[in-house]
């Protein structure tokens, strides 16, 4: 081999794929490779590289441990060191035993990392040092275990079962792998050179000290059999020899085992402590070296020879106080080199190593190979145990790392104890999560079991797998649910959830199907409340719905032909479209509830009593750029007309305004999905109106002392209130008092004529005199068992006694924002409250010149919850007439349901604002 590539120590990964070539001289004869490994002490000073130097008798290593490299990047690697005068390989073992590895793994490891991350981080360093030592034990003849201190550590004999359980798993992958090369059969069915010879280096510690003969009283020229560390080496030879073959590692037959020791050859060996002053034992040194002794010949070496001895003594003193002695000390005990050389000679002089014991030992195969067939086993060994390379050998390679959970058993005795910890702990915490469960449960159910389950499970498991196992009991725990025990999730519009199981809804004209898995039902929360229909005249059982539709339109529309079909109404506009597949308006972005809260319009500073009421609400804000699609189409503002503003037609005339977004077509491509509110796109319509505007007769229909004759209505509380409005106000001599001009028109009830007043200028003079109307209003309100009242006040029933009908005016419920819900006026037996919901206004209107104007707000829940207003946000109610409002049974935005309030919740939140109703006299000349 040439003797510049291995100047200096290369990893044996680079020397096996370098293809180093040999010298002619040398080419066949022997190598014996020997393998360092082992723990290093917390000192700065590297106990192994130390060794390595003192057995090549060169300085190859610092002695502090300079070097930076991290090995293949998992905190272990192999560096090996070639010896061309004695044929000898070094293959040196580094691994996060060694102090700086392990500072390099403290490092590389996150903060951040788990428990559970932490010990699978140096879990699978540990294996990975597993791998290089049994790629050791299959390419070497000799290796040496160093350890720091001289107690034995007893966790090498389970690393040493695993290993050797593992190399069982793994030798068929090796022995696929170099059945090509070169090399004896023996070699490739055992899949090494021989048996390996396991060595022990013992430091002993800086406490315990040797004394010699006169400090331990013993006379110094007394002859000692055995110095007291030779007799600790044998100590410790037992010791470990017990241990070995107690657990089975070492039995009668070496061939079978990992690894073999000498029945008659030493293969412990103690090196004794270091001095406690190095610096001081050094300059001692070179003093005695220096200065010549009195007992020194007269001849003094000089020139060349001198140099070299020189040399020899100053590597003989860094090698004695830096790492062990080289010298033989006193007593008859051997240096580290000799004592390793007589195990290298074995192998060198092709004797081999015969370690069999018993009545028939077995002799064991032995082959000292050239460098060239080593190497090439040795890569494929490499390739095996690594997966470094990238042909075929990586399917091998994958295999061989599969096999690591053999080693789980031996090494990770804390992961086998909490996967024992936590599988006992499962099945409790499924008892846990099973227990007082109805047969179908919600989501909220589920989740409340699966944190008690995960309490339990918490109380009994430990260790490592406890997360792992904590996620297989969400797993199962959800496959439990889901396996037909999951509750339908939907929930009415009242807040109940269906009672079904997990199902699906039926199609267009599918029926439903019990049988069909998942079932085909339609959503049912047994939920029953009786309701009447749009006039009021008609009550009738409906089920809780669970949309919209079924709630608002649906339910009604199977009374209409019952009750409220020939009724004069006033309808509201809904989407009409053009085109035979209409889509709702999903890609719009509507604004905000709270934008659309915020953008509420002002409420009318006039109430309802007494005369023209506020101004009119504007509908829309002039810079909304939310169009229909209609508009987006082509229909730009340009094309409205000549409406600038500012602009007249002519002199004298008004600027004509431009048209609001109110006044402009609708789309009938686009419709609305919801209901309507403030915070929807302008120009869109819904397909169906979820409020209804009847006449249920004439003004006389009512009857102010008997009140609404209808079912439901609660004794005395079906009365309306009186709306006494101003029809026109003018003084007694008004010209257009006379009817026709002549004297034949009627008098005016409650006027004297003048004549008899005294004439023009008497007392009566320029007095005035108002004519009023009276109109009713009533805001009924009805709970979910079908009874009915007519509120007098946000908090007020209506209590009329005897038959001259209700007292209170109507001006407090039309000056104050009416409650969407009230308590009910009689309470179930049950804990929870009932409410009853503003469902109906009735409204009176006489047959007098009066312009009833009606706009409803309603904003059925806490901000930021929008306003929710008819299709059109202004009507105007013609006289003579008895109208009907029916108010929507349900709310709902895009995002949600508005649900009725809870029992803790305050009902402040759910109302319809003032100003309802406008009333104004009309001009009838």
């Amino acid at each position: 081999m040439k003797q510049v590539n291995m100047a200096a120590p290369v990893s044996v990964d680079a020397l096996l794929r370098a293809a180093v070539s040999e010298d002619a001289d040398h080419r066949d004869d022997g190598l014996c490779v020997v393998g360092l490994f082992g723990k290093s002490s917390t000192q700065l000073g590297v106990l192994k590289e130390s060794l390595l130097n003192t057995l090549a008798d060169k300085h190859v290593f610092s002695v502090f441990g300079g070097g930076d490299e991290e090995g293949d990047g998992s905190g272990c690697g192999i560096q090996a060191l070639y010896d061309p005068d004695n044929r000898i390989l070094y293959l040196l073992l580094t691994s996060v035993c060694d102090g700086r590895r392990l500072l390099w793994a403290c490092r590389s490891q996150s903060a951040s990392a788990g428990h559970a991350e932490a010990h699978d981080f140096w879990k699978g360093l540990e294996r990975q040092h597993c791998l290089r030592l049994l790629y050791l034990f299959s390419v070497c003849h000799v290796l040496l275990l160093v350890h720091p201190n001289h107690t034995f550590d007893v966790t090498y004999d389970r690393l040493f079962r695993a290993l050797d359980a593992l190399r069982q798993k793994a030798l068929p992958l090796i022995r696929a792998a170099v059945k090509d090369c070169l090399v004896s059969k023996e070699w490739k069915v055992n899949c090494r050179p021989c048996p390996p010879r396991l060595l022990f280096f013992f430091q002993m510690s800086g406490s315990l000290k040797v004394p010699n003969g006169s400090e331990s009283g013993v006379h110094p020229d007394k002859p000692k059999k055995h110095s007291p560390r030779r007799r600790l080496q044998h100590a410790l030879e037992d010791q470990i020899y017990r241990i070995f073959r107690k657990s089975r590692v070492l039995t009668n037959q070496s061939g079978n085992c990992l690894f073999t020791v000498p029945a008659n050859q030493a293969f412990v060996y103690v090196a004794p402590a270091p001095e406690e002053d190095p610096a001081g034992a050094l300059l001692s040194q070179l003093r005695s070296n220096c200065a010549l002794s009195e007992h020194d010949p007269g001849a003094v070496v000089t020139g060349p020879r001198r140099y070299q001895q020189m040399r020899r003594s100053i590597r003989q003193v860094t090698a004695e106080h830096v790492s062990i002695t080289s010298s033989a000390p006193p007593g008859g005990d051997c240096t580290l080199k000799e004592f390793l050389w007589q195990h290298v000679e074995l192998v060198l002089t092709k004797k081999g190593f015969d370690d069999s014991v018993g009545r028939n030992p077995q002799p064991c195969h032995f082959e000292l190979p050239s460098f060239s067939k080593w190497a090439q086993v040795a890569l494929k060994i490499h390739q095996v145990l690594s997966g470094g390379v990238e042909d075929d050998s990586t399917e091998p390679a994958l295999r061989a790392q599969a096999q690591l959970k053999v080693l789980d058993g031996f090494l990770d005795a804390d992961a086998k104890f909490s996967e024992n910890r936590c599988q006992k702990a499962l099945p409790l915490a499924h008892g846990a999560y099973q227990s007082n469960l109805p047969h179908n449960y919600t989501t909220a159910v589920h989740k409340n079991q699966l944190a008690q389950a995960l309490r339990v499970y918490s109380q009994h498991a430990r260790g490592v797998a406890f997360q792992r196992y904590a996620l297989q009991l969400h797993d199962d725990c959800y496959k439990f649910w889901s396996n037909g025990h999951q509750l339908c999730e939907e929930r009415s519009l009242s807040d109940q959830h269906c009672v079904h199981k997990f199902h699906l809804l039926p199609k267009d004209g599918e029926s439903t199907d019990v049988d069909h898995n998942p079932p085909i039902l339609n959503h049912n929360s047994r939920g029953r409340s009786t309701s009447s229909c749009n006039c009021g005249r008609k009550q009738a059982a409906r089920e809780d719905p669970f949309d919209v539709h079924a709630a608002n339109y649906d339910f009604y529309q199977g009374l209409e032909e019952k009750c409220c079909s020939k009724l004069e109404r006033i309808n509201f506009p809904v989407f009409q479209p053009s085109t035979p597949d209409p889509s709702p308006a999903c890609d719009r972005t509507p604004r905000s509830l709270c934008e659309a809260d915020g953008e509420r319009p002002k409420e009318p500073s006039g109430g309802g009593g007494g005369g023209g009421g506020g101004s009119a609400q504007p509908s829309h804000t002039p810079g909304d750029t939310s169009l229909s699609l209609a508009l987006s189409l082509g229909q730009s503002t340009d094309s409205l007309g000549p409406y600038g503003e500012g602009e007249a037609s002519g002199e004298g005339q008004a600027p004509q305004k431009r048209p609001s977004l109110a006044d402009r077509q609708p789309s009938t491509v686009e419709y609305l999905p919801g209901m309507m509110h403030s915070g929807c796109p302008k120009g869109l319509l819904p397909k169906f109106s979820s409020w209804s505007l009847v006449k249920l007769g004439p003004a006389k229909w009512y009857n102010c002392h008997v009140g609404l004759e209808q079912p439901g209505f609660l004794p005395a509380a079906s009365f309306l209130l009186p709306w006494d409005l101003l029809v026109r106000s003018r003084s007694d001599d008004d010209p257009s008092e006379a009817q026709d001009g002549g004297a034949s028109s009627w008098p005016t009830p409650n006027k004297t004529p003048a004549s008899k007043r005294g004439g023009v200028g008497g007392p009566g003079r320029s007095r005035r005199r108002d004519d009023t109307a009276r109109a009713y209003v009533g805001f009924e309100y009805e709970d979910g068992r079908g009874r009915r009242f007519i509120s007098a006040g946000p908090d007020k029933v209506v209590k009329a006694l005897g038959s001259s009908g209700a007292k209170e005016p109507a001006a407090r419920v039309l000056n104050a924002d009416m409650p969407l819900y009230v308590p009910a006026p009689s309470q179930g037996r049950g804990v929870k409250p009932h409410f009853a919901q503003l469902i109906r206004l009735f409204v009176v209107v006489p047959d007098a010149p009066l312009e009833v104007t009606l706009s409803p707000q309603v904003q059925p829940g806490p901000p930021p919850c929008p306003l929710f207003h008819p299709e059109l946000a202004e009507v105007t109610l013609p006289p003579d007439g008895v109208w009907v409002l029916r108010f929507p049974y349900a709310y709902a935005t895009d995002v949600g349901p508005c649900y009725p309030p809870k029992e803790n919740q305050p009902l402040a939140n759910y109302k319809v604002l003032r100003g309802i109703l406008r009333a104004s006299a009309t001009n009838t000349q």
